[in-house]
């Protein structure tokens, strides 16, 4: 079982270039000189990822109002992730990382266990970048439900 690095705060956020749910490329860098809160999630449609996705939704306007933008990272292609953005009515980024690169370079990837058995797969993981594109806060194995409110606490927000 791959047990990859684990990122903190202080750390630079590693560089990524993504296609976006409208196969439109989106990197880190162009955020850079804004916040963006950026998180990890094992699969679009899903019940546990479609109420963290709509509990992100539902909260930007307070995260914008603090400066933050939003952006969601599966292993989905574009095409699921068109559907599901559109099906949930997010306004958002959703970011398709097929090969598991940007996963693994934020450390978002790796053992997880079910019902004892232990497997390899998406850590739910949220970061939150500052303008410099240096990490503020790095969570890891978070929960679907209650995560975006635990975040604004944290956040201050």
């Amino acid at each position: 079982m791959t047990e990859l690095a684990k990122l903190e705060a202080g750390q630079k956020a590693p560089a990524f270039e993504l296609l976006n749910h409208a196969d439109t490329k989106v990197s880190l860098s162009s955020y850079l000189g804004k916040k963006v809160i950026i998180y990890f999630y094992p699969a679009a449609s899903t019940p546990g990822c479609t109420k963290e996705a709509c509990d992100f939704n539902d909260n930007l306007n307070p995260l914008k109002e603090a400066g933050y933008s939003v952006v969601g990272i599966s292993p989905d292609a574009t095409k699921k992730l068109l559907k599901f953005h559109t099906d949930q009515a997010l306004n958002f980024d959703l970011l398709s990382d097929p090969e598991l690169t940007v996963h693994k370079s934020f450390g978002a990837f790796g053992t997880k266990s079910m019902y004892g058995r232990e497997y390899e797969g998406v850590l739910r993981s949220t970061f939150v970048v500052d303008e410099s594109g240096t990490i503020t806060l790095a969570l890891y194995n978070v929960k679907a439900t209650g995560h975006v409110t635990m975040l604004r606490k944290q956040l201050g927000i």
